[in-house]
């Protein structure tokens, strides 16, 4: 499915609103509403939409820490790539991975209830042996902003 500027202009909406009503959205994208619904059910379909979900103040649940971490592996083949990913996407504190070029292989990032905890994350996963070399900790001292929206109709833009 390729994408027009309507779609870019539906994602965009949903992306800063996923609460928003059918008809809001139609006037919005400057459609009927009948087109946008049926719009936006094609672009679920296509996997363009993965799902809906609320953005917590994780502050106001009370003490927390957020810390990145750059993993380099023992080992560079496929399996050992594999191995570790799976287990760092079962620790439910790792909200991110990503696989990197440069120094190290990943980037993860943790939000936990505390450094102790981190720690045991940490030495669970050495102990599991799925193939780490090294990490290196950053633990965040404070976040100015974080933004939860892609810039679609510019990213957009630049493609056509």
């Amino acid at each position: 499915m390729k994408l027009d500027r309507i779609d870019v202009k539906i994602l965009a909406a949903l992306q800063k609103n996923g609460r928003i009503t059918n008809v809001e959205l139609a006037d919005l994208v400057a459609l009927s509403p009948s087109p946008c619904l049926m719009r936006v059910k094609k672009l679920q379909q296509a996997g363009y939409i993965t799902g809906y979900s609320a953005q917590i103040n994780v502050a106001k649940l009370g003490e927390t820490l957020t810390v990145f971490t750059e993993f380099t592996l023992k080992n560079h083949r496929p399996p050992d790539f594999a191995r570790f990913q799976e287990a760092l996407e079962k620790i439910d504190s790792c909200i991110e991975c990503h696989l990197v070029s440069g120094g190290y292989d990943y980037l993860a990032k943790f939000v936990t209830s505390g450094i102790v905890d981190y720690q045991n994350i940490i030495e669970s996963l050495i102990d599991r042996d799925v193939g780490v070399d090294k990490y290196f900790s950053f633990v965040v001292i404070k976040t100015p902003f974080v933004k939860t929206q892609i810039p679609l109709t510019r990213l957009f833009a630049e493609r056509s």
